[in-house]
């Protein structure tokens, strides 16, 4: 296992972090502690997770996911310690989580609260922002006009800000978080926030996450720049496009079990004609050089400049291990050139 360092945190994390949203619908708690057991067995040390996990997000299992690694680590209280883990505050828009209030300088110390008992720790490596208050260009509102920047209220906008960054500090100087981070932003977004740091004197993001894959590069470059020049780390989530990138989906296939056979946050905005092209030609440079289509797309995230770590997910254990043997992969130049053919093509598929 390789290691970069969380932008400037000074943690050493793993190349793979292991997603967990699956946990506590697809997946039982065994299942779960089998995945971290494996994961940890390779050398991974970096988990993500978020209080409105599992996904899809409803009322009856709200948490559960914080709890299921809370569960193993009551029952490994010694591999704490090495271990680092992320979660993350759901903003506005879930009527059950504080009354689908925005995140705030009140609701951040109630949710971490929450948090720290969920996951049975007395501190959270990583605490990050879910999505931001205001609307952003996320979640397939990444289109001209579908966002309107000139709506948005910068002043309100920034006061809101300061009251998070208030909240954070107290978090950080009582123990309860180690380190921030960010989670679907934009480059205006970190800037704000390091601009506000610097000014109220608040420990700035050690790192930020953001939807990044070979069906949508849309943090490309500008916004992976930003990460690199202010050591803000970089970490890719739904590198496999919601699973469309292992090639399951295509031609409209529905595994049963797989996410998108679940009613809600099916996450088929992105299955557009393009993308259905795209990965089809992903697909065959795959079998070409000899991988499965998930291990080539995760081993070309790996490679992208100012990539610190990739959070991947799996729902059986043959998926886990298959994904995790993608970061031991090293693309020849001709299978780069053949992929940069068809990224040029298919930038942003959906």
């Amino acid at each position: 296992m390789k290691y970069s360092t969380l932008g400037s945190s000074g943690f050493d994390v793993s190349r793979i972090c292991l997603g967990s949203m699956t946990w506590g619908i697809q997946n039982t708690q065994k299942e779960a502690d089998e995945q971290i057991d494996f994961a940890l067995s390779q050398g991974v040390n970096f988990i993500d997770t978020a209080e409105m996990y599992p996904i899809p997000p409803n009322e009856p299992t709200y948490g559960d996911t914080e709890r299921v690694i809370g569960n193993w680590i009551a029952k490994h209280p010694e591999k704490r310690q090495v271990i680092y883990i992320a979660t993350k505050i759901a903003g506005a828009g879930l009527g059950y989580i504080r009354n689908a209030s925005m995140i705030s300088q009140h609701s951040i110390p109630l949710a971490i609260d929450d948090s720290l008992a969920r996951l049975n720790t007395d501190y959270i490596d990583v605490y990050q922002l879910h999505w931001p208050n205001r609307t952003s260009p996320h979640f397939g509102k990444h289109w001209p006009n579908t966002v309107k920047a000139t709506e948005t209220d910068v002043k309100d906008e920034v006061e809101r800000k300061r009251g998070i960054l208030i909240a954070l500090k107290d978090a950080i100087d009582s123990g309860k978080i180690r380190h921030w981070g960010l989670s679907d932003d934009t480059p205006w977004g970190i800037h704000t926030y390091l601009r506000l740091c610097e000014e109220m004197g608040v420990p700035k993001p050690v790192s930020i996450q953001n939807e990044f894959s070979l069906v949508h590069l849309k943090d490309w470059p500008y916004l992976i720049e930003s990460c690199v020049f202010e050591n803000i780390a970089y970490l890719p989530w739904s590198p496999l496009g919601g699973g469309m990138l292992s090639g399951k989906y295509l031609n409209n296939a529905r595994p049963e079990g797989s996410r998108w056979t679940m009613v809600q946050r099916q996450g088929l905005f992105r299955d557009s004609e393009q993308s259905n092209q795209a990965i089809s030609s992903y697909c065959e440079i795959a079998k070409a050089h000899g991988i499965t289509p998930s291990q080539l797309a995760l081993a070309w995230c790996n490679q992208v400049d100012g990539v610190c770590s990739t959070i991947i997910g799996a729902t059986t254990m043959a998926q886990l291990q298959e994904n995790v043997a993608a970061f031991d992969i090293t693309l020849s130049q001709e299978c780069l050139a053949q992929i940069d053919k068809v990224l040029r093509q298919y930038p942003m598929a959906f």
